[in-house]
This record gives C-alpha cells, structure tokens and sequence, in this order.
C-alpha cells in the first residue's frame, strides 16, 4: 500500500463527470488532461475511455503522485505525466480532446488567459474542450459554499478565485472555440463543453 496522495473530491465527482466525457469524448482518440492532480481522475477515466490516449500532465511537484496512482490502476492507453507549465510552451503538438477539472480558480487569471491561449495552438479543429469546476454568474456565486470557498482560495494564495463563467467564455471563443452545454454538476459544480471550429 503506497502513501498516495488522495481527494476526496476527485473521488465524488468522477462518476458523475464520466457519462459527459462518454459523449464529449466519443470520436477523440486523444486526451490531454491539464492539471493531471493527484492522477485519480486519469485512471479512472483512461480505463472507462478505452478508445482515447489520455495524456496526463502537471507541474513536476506532482508527477510522483501521479505515477503512483498509475503503477497502481495501470492501464495501456494512460500515460505517465508530461511537464506542463501553464506560463511555457506547451510539451505537445496536437490533440483531439483536452480536460481539465478544477484547476481555473486555482491557478492566476493571466494562466487562465495561457490555458485557453494553448488550447488554441493545440486543439485540434473540432476537437472538445471541457472544464470541471465552480464557477460565478453575472459576478455573483451560486451558493454560500463556494462563497466560503472563494475566501478560503484567497487565504491560500490571492490570485487564486472562482472564476466568472462570461470572462471564461469570452476567452473560450476569442480562442475560436463555441459553447456546447454548461453542465449541472453536483456540489455547486459546472462543466463546460466546448468545440474547436
């Protein structure tokens, strides 16, 4: 039994996340998974989405972790951890799908600005984009909790917030991509589906 790292949430919110990649993801043959985290969500979603390469990627501070969720839950279409540096180049030429949860309220507005910046450069035409996470409508939260989560994110590091969900658009289609669905999600969560034009 390995020391790895664990969430709770990621564990909660996986299977409610897995039918909307079934469909999103139905025709990519790869995944790019930005912000692999502690790597719970790529083994469970590269075992359940066999016809994709699910790429995973973070700073290296996380790599470790990752590679222990996946020594444990391997899988022949999951790969170990690219470098990815939201303020760098991208490590990769182009992919057919990327993914992301809970990492835009977590990094600093301009990497949010850097994400979409390298989507664009690497997302390939009509290729899917879908984002996992809290977000804020008409500058207003949608409950008390993310409300308390905002000033929790903000004790943690003061560029860090949940995000407005019209700036995030804005970026999304400055980068030529168009909205397919916002997503309910359990607990006070969205997940937004995208399409490369």
């Amino acid at each position: 039994m390995t020391n790895k790292p664990f969430s709770q949430a990621s564990e909660n919110n996986k299977v409610h996340i897995l039918p909307i990649l079934q469909q999103a993801f139905s025709t990519a043959d790869s995944v790019l998974e930005v912000g692999s985290g502690t790597g719970q969500h790529a083994v469970y979603f590269a075992k359940q989405l066999a016809h994709v390469n699910w790429q995973t990627s973070d700073l290296p501070v996380n790599h470790n972790g990752i590679n222990q969720w996946i020594a444990e839950y391997p899988s022949n279409n999951l790969q170990q951890p690219l470098t990815l540096d939201l303020s760098k180049p991208w490590p990769i030429e182009q992919t057919s799908a990327i993914y992301t949860a809970n990492t835009l309220h977590i990094i600093s507005w301009e990497l949010v600005i850097a994400f979409f910046e390298g989507v664009k450069k690497h997302l390939l035409p009509k290729g899917k984009l879908c984002i996992y996470g809290p977000f804020n409508y008409q500058g207003k939260f949608t409950s008390e909790s993310n409300a308390n989560f905002e000033l929790w994110l903000k004790q943690q590091n003061e560029l860090s917030g949940i995000r407005d969900f019209e700036a995030v658009l804005r970026l999304a289609e400055k980068a030529g991509l168009t909205l397919v669905k916002d997503h309910e999600m359990p607990a006070n969560n969205r997940l937004l589906e995208f399409v490369n034009q």
